[in-house]
């Protein structure tokens, strides 16, 4: 395939990430080329169009992702003496790259980006992707070709593409339900670190170097990327420098930083909404949206036949308390049927979180209405939203005073004890599946040798990956890399950041990216932006949780906002019943993809597990909806 006509088979598909514009560019004699696809956002003209070249020629840039500072960025230059063309972001960054260099520039930018940037001068290639990881960025060698990309359907469109699947970023998906970073399930093929720039020479692009390293090199010693923010910085930072104040300062200063945060991300030359699930995070979201908007602000959401899966109720008396255009969707198990098929090349390697499906539905339901959506997206996070971190906080005080081989041995009682099934009808049944859940998590936790590796184990699937998958390979992930380096005295504040590292960029940000891309809609979270990060990793975790309470700090600015009785109730979470849909309207399609002799024919999982999770929970003696859904989704991916 000539060279240009590969570069334009990668770019087409993604042209759901860009569907308004394409452009190209190469240096032939130096066999470099550039693909981009455009959805237009802001400055939709022309003057928007890339590959965008500096004014000097010296720099080329393709960029996805928005940068929310941009005009005050352009001021500052204009006083400089740099005169702009169109009203874009990305010409903005070419001034600020050629004016300070990549590496202040860089540190100027307020967004959410991945972008890749020759610089002919010194012929080097530099790719580099935001903070917290809100935008992908892949990349990697195979067949002799040095490729990268938005998302792997991309990489897998160059005719060089060798699909060598990794075995320990399989096993590793079936731990954690997606393949951490800096994995992908192929092998070379490299997700960067958020926070980092890879800077490759020419001579470098043939294979993979041998003193090449996908995590930073903090020596300096061969390829890797630098780092220019991370969470472990600026958790030291924050240790260092903590929030001085009560709760009510602290909810006064959130709420200048997010009005502003939500205000900046709200500039658009398309129609713009929010998501809404009447929780604490999109509520908070959409009321200092409303205050900062002369007209309704649209807002959408996704409800539940299952009065226990379905928040729809709750988004709608927010909506109709603040005033919004409220759209609202109801999903049936015929919707998730209907989208299924699509999940495995719309996410391009296995990914197992189900609420990928509703993120689907209300974005494409989004999509018909406005270009670009707010999400609360990060919340739970920075301000201690997950209930986990309260019960492994009070767990760990408790089990770690015991002798770890009492523990390990209770372990292993309690999960040959939680293995029985009771007979009755179908209340004990469900009484029966509950409890067995309980004594899993507890038995996992039981035998963790530190509180680390017991989040770690709470945070997990499959835990005996080795005895699953055929011929394993292990691999480290970010997870086991860092949660050691960020250990304190201040557990709850552990185990916010190890999912700041992990948790939300390579589960909660994939999904919500490839979800919303694929239906041609832009997603912004103002909680993710690094001010707010860093402003929330400074705050002492007492006034996160306490008493019982989680996000105190953000439900006190809540309140000025909305009645306490609207938001004070039970967290949901963005969950489908999919225990009942694999028992029910999905039962046939599952039980093709994780049947025995299909198993056995793939070889790349022992079939004995897999079956006996399955045949407890079709019984109802047991809910391995997650566990079975991991394997499932790896299935249906190897199956498209």
């Amino acid at each position: 395939m000539p060279f240009p006509d590969a570069i334009k088979a990668m770019t087409n598909t993604i042209t759901h990430r860009g569907p308004n514009d394409s452009g190209y560019w190469e240096n032939s004699s130096l066999g470099i080329a550039f693909g981009h696809r455009r959805l237009s956002i802001l400055d939709v003209s022309p003057d928007g169009h890339q590959p965008m070249l500096s004014q000097s020629r010296r720099y080329v840039i393709i960029f996805n992702g928005e940068i929310y500072n941009y005009q005050l960025i352009r001021l500052e230059l204009e006083k400089n003496g740099h005169h702009f063309k169109g009203r874009s972001d990305t010409e903005v960054m070419l001034a600020a790259i050629e004016e300070w260099g990549l590496n202040e520039a860089i540190q100027k930018f307020n967004g959410m980006f991945a972008f890749a940037l020759w610089d002919s001068k010194t012929e080097l290639l530099h790719l580099a992707r935001d903070r917290i990881g809100e935008k992908p960025l892949y990349y990697g060698w195979s067949g002799g070709a040095f490729l990268f990309g938005s998302e792997l359907k991309a990489l897998k469109a160059h005719p060089k593409f060798q699909a060598a699947i990794s075995k320990g970023a399989l096993a590793l998906t079936l731990r954690h339900s997606y393949v951490p970073t800096p994995w992908s399930i192929y092998r070379k093929i490299f997700k960067l670190i958020p926070g980092s720039i890879l800077s490759i020479k020419v001579n470098q692009c043939r294979d993979c170097p041998s003193d090449f390293s996908p995590f930073p090199d903090k020596s300096g010693n061969g390829l890797s990327p630098i780092t220019f923010w991370s969470v472990e910085n600026a958790l030291n930072k924050g240790r260092l420098d903590p929030f001085v104040g009560d709760e009510e300062l602290a909810s006064h200063e959130l709420e200048k930083l997010l009005y502003d945060s939500v205000g900046i991300r709200m500039v658009a030359d398309v129609p713009l909404g929010a998501f809404l699930s009447g929780g604490i995070d999109s509520s908070a979201i959409v009321a200092l949206m409303q205050a900062q908007s002369t007209r309704p602000v649209r807002t959408f959401s996704i409800g539940f036949r299952e009065n226990e899966y379905d928040e729809s109720v709750y988004a709608r008396q927010v909506a109709n308390h603040l005033g919004t255009e409220h759209t609202e969707l109801y999903v049936d198990p015929q919707d998730a049927l209907n989208v299924i098929p699509f999940l495995p090349t719309m996410f391009d390697e296995p990914f197992s979180d189900s609420s990928q499906i509703p993120t689907y539905l209300v974005s494409k339901l989004c999509s018909d209405k406005v270009t670009v959506s707010l999400s609360g997206d990060g919340g739970d996070e920075l301000f201690g939203g997950y209930e986990r971190y309260s019960w492994a906080n009070k767990m760990w005080p408790v089990i770690g005073k015991v002798p770890l081989n009492v523990r390990q041995h209770s372990s292993r009682a309690i999960e040959f004890l939680s293995g029985f099934q009771n007979l009755g009808n179908s209340e004990v049944k469900s009484y029966r599946t509950k409890v067995g859940q309980k004594m899993q998590t507890l038995a996992s936790v039981l035998k963790a040798e530190s509180k680390q590796q017991l989040y770690q184990n709470l945070m997990s699937h499959w835990s005996g990956v080795d005895e699953l998958v055929i011929d394993y390979e292990r691999l480290p992930t970010t997870f086991d890399k860092y949660s050691d380096s960020t250990a304190s005295h201040d557990y709850l504040s552990d185990m916010m950041s190890t999912d700041m590292i992990s948790y939300l960029p390579d589960d909660i940000l994939v999904k919500v990216d490839r979800a919303s891309m694929a239906a041609s809609l832009e997603t912004r979270a103002p909680f993710l932006d690094h001010r707010l990060i860093e402003f929330s990793l400074a705050l002492p975790s007492h006034l996160k949780i306490n008493g019982g309470i989680t996000k105190r700090v953000l439900r006190r600015l809540l309140y000025r906002h909305i009645p306490k009785t609207l938001i004070d109730r039970p967290k949901m979470g963005f969950a489908i019943p999919i225990d009942r849909w694999l028992r029910g309207e999905l039962r046939e399609w599952a039980e093709n993809l994780i049947s025995e002799r299909k198993l056995k024919d793939q070889g790349l999982f022992h079939s004995e597990p897999i079956r006996k999770k399955w045949k407890e929970h079709m019984s109802g003696a047991r809910d391995w909806q997650h566990y079975l859904w991991d394997v499932i989704m790896v299935q249906a991916w190897l199956e498209a």
